[in-house]
């Protein structure tokens, strides 16, 4: 009896949480950020996009619109649902405009950059706010440690393209509340994801088996095994959608870079995960794949 009666509570509290999710805010216009901002919107979701840059704001706007036309022209969205879309988006560059039920953090792979971020935001909204990291590497009890209300702090995992890729891995920190993170795993899953839950570790599930497609394909050009266009074409011969470079520049070199150097130092210098030097030599170039039209090919 007593059980049951908590199971009632706790999908009384489930149901409360969900329907009080209005607003959802991201904070970063990246790739991953808007396209976060563009699944949010689509799925009836006020949305705010936040970035410090307002030139990212700015290409962001004109990504999530192709994106939306894109949509239109294959015959999944009327013109009219596109409107609908585009208009439940704002941009802001004012953190303090960054009031939400919902706020999902989609910055760099800095945590001293995270604390700060999630300390402010903190403070701008009420207890009641559930605060969101789509960190690929970093675990979520680091983060949540300088956060206030720990408790309704969690990580939502998106993967990249958002708006296309389906899964998504929710991940509990030592101090989540259960019930946040069934709720957010059931909010997340109403716009059409499928979710994981995963625990907290670094890389957590995806990252961390994946991080070995890009570290060996690496490895294998460092010793000059075969060009990067030649592993490429293997892997994708072989059944993979992608080859690692190809992969790695739709991404972005600098992200991936960041999510492997952060992973390296996560496993106390474990050798699986070192850093590529090619990799840093792009990065330091400006060449950060398909975002700045040169990575490991080039985009005209």
């Amino acid at each position: 009896m007593q059980k049951a009666k908590l199971f009632c509570l706790i999908l009384t509290q489930s149901i409360y949480i969900m329907s009080a999710i209005q607003t959802i805010a991201i904070a970063g216009a990246g790739t991953m950020g808007s396209g976060i901002a563009q699944v949010a919107a689509s799925s009836g979701f006020t949305t705010i996009l936040f970035d410090i840059n307002p030139d990212m704001l700015q290409k962001a706007a004109a990504g999530i619109q192709k994106s939306l036309e894109f949509l239109v022209g294959k015959g999944k969205l009327s013109a009219e649902e596109q409107i609908q879309i585009a208009g439940r988006i704002s941009y802001t560059s004012e953190i303090t405009d960054l009031k939400a039920d919902l706020i999902i953090e989609a910055v760099i792979e800095n945590l001293a950059i995270k604390h700060q971020f999630f300390q402010q935001v903190a403070q701008l909204n009420g207890p009641n706010c559930i605060l969101a990291s789509n960190t690929s590497s970093i675990p979520i009890t680091q983060i949540a440690a300088k956060v206030p209300n720990p408790e309704r702090f969690l990580g939502i995992h998106f993967f990249n393209p958002a708006p296309i890729m389906k899964l998504v891995e929710i991940i509990s920190g030592v101090q989540t509340e259960p019930s946040i993170a069934k709720t957010c795993k059931e909010l997340i899953e109403g716009m059409g994801k499928t979710c994981v839950m995963a625990k907290d570790a670094p890389g957590f599930i995806v990252n961390r088996v994946a991080r070995h497609y890009y570290v060996e394909g690496l490895k294998a050009l460092e010793e000059q095994v075969a060009d990067f266009e030649t592993i490429d074409a293997l892997m994708e011969s072989s059944g993979f959608k992608m080859g690692p470079f190809r992969l790695m520049d739709l991404i972005g070199v600098d992200t991936n870079f960041s999510v492997t150097s952060s992973m390296y130092q996560l496993f106390h210098q474990d050798g699986k995960f070192r850093p590529s030097r090619i990799q840093q030599q792009l990065v330091d170039a400006g060449q950060h794949g398909k975002k700045t039209k040169k990575g490991f090919y080039a985009y005209p």
